[in-house]
C-alpha cells in the first residue's frame, strides 16, 4: 500500500472550529484525495494560496476567511456563506457558486471563467478587474457591487442591479437582460437599452443574442 504523500502547502491560520481544522490537517497529510469541507465552519482561517481544485465546500461557512490567490477550480461552493471573504486573485474557473452568499466579499482580479453564480447574493461585493467569461449569472443579486474594469464575454448576465452598482470600465459581451431595482419596483433592461444604460455609467458592453443550439441538437 503506497505511503501517504503530504501536501507542500499549509494554511497560515487554521479555522477555529476543531472538526474543520482536523479535516484540513488530515487532508494536508495525504494528497491522494479531494478535500470535503461540506457544512463545516472555517471562520478565523487564512487559506490563502491553497489549491482546493475539485473540492467540496457545499453549505460551508467561510465568513471573513482569507482566500487570496486560492484555487477552487471545478470546486463546489454551492450555498456556501462567503460573506466578507477575501478572494482576491482567486482561481474560480468553473466553480459552482450557485446560491452562495458573497455579500461584501472581495473578488478583485479573480478568474471566473465558466463559473456559475445563479441565485447568488453578491450585494456589496467587489469584482474589480474580475474576468467573467462564459459564466452564468442568472438572478444574481449585484446591488451595490463594484464591477469596475471587469471583463465579460458571452455571459448570461441576468443580474439584479441598482443605482449603487458600479459599472465603470466594464467591457465585453453579454446576453442580458438585467433587472434594475429602484425602491420597491423592478424593470427589465436588455438589448440596445442595456448597452446605453451601461454606457451612461462608464462601461462599454455589447448585448448579443443568446447562443442557439446547432441544428439537430435536442
Amino acid at each position: 500500500m503506497p505511503a501517504d504523500i503530504p501536501r507542500s502547502w499549509s494554511p497560515a491560520i487554521f479555522p477555529v472550529e476543531a472538526d474543520a481544522a482536523r479535516r484540513l490537517e488530515k487532508w494536508l497529510g495525504n494528497a491522494c484525495y479531494n478535500f470535503n469541507g461540506m457544512e463545516r465552519d472555517f471562520r478565523g482561517a487564512d487559506l490563502s494560496g491553497g489549491d482546493f481544485s475539485n473540492c467540496w465546500f457545499t453549505d460551508a461557512i467561510l465568513v471573513g476567511v482569507r482566500l487570496v490567490g486560492a484555487s477552487f477550480y471545478r470546486a463546489d461552493l454551492q450555498s456556501a456563506d462567503l460573506t466578507r471573504a477575501d478572494l482576491t486573485a482567486a482561481d474560480l474557473v468553473k466553480t459552482n457558486l450557485d446560491k452562495a452568499v458573497l455579500r461584501s466579499a472581495v473578488l478583485d482580479g479573480a478568474d471566473m471563467v465558466g463559473a456559475s453564480l445563479s441565485d447568488a447574493d453578491a450585494r456589496g461585493a467587489s469584482f474589480r478587474g474580475t474576468r467573467f467569461i462564459g459564466a452564468e449569472l442568472l438572478d444574481t443579486d449585484m446591488r451595490g457591487s463594484d464591477l469596475s474594469d471587469a471583463v465579460v464575454e458571452e455571459n448570461y448576465f441576468e443580474i439584479k442591479v441598482d443605482d449603487t452598482t458600479v459599472l465603470r470600465g466594464l467591457t465585453g459581451t453579454v446576453f442580458g437582460p438585467i433587472a434594475v431595482i429602484s425602491d420597491d419596483s423592478s424593470h427589465q433592461v436588455g438589448g440596445a437599452e442595456l448597452e446605453a444604460w451601461i454606457s451612461a455609467r462608464g462601461g462599454q458592453v455589447q448585448v448579443i443574442p443568446p447562443r442557439r443550439p446547432a441544428v439537430g441538437t435536442p
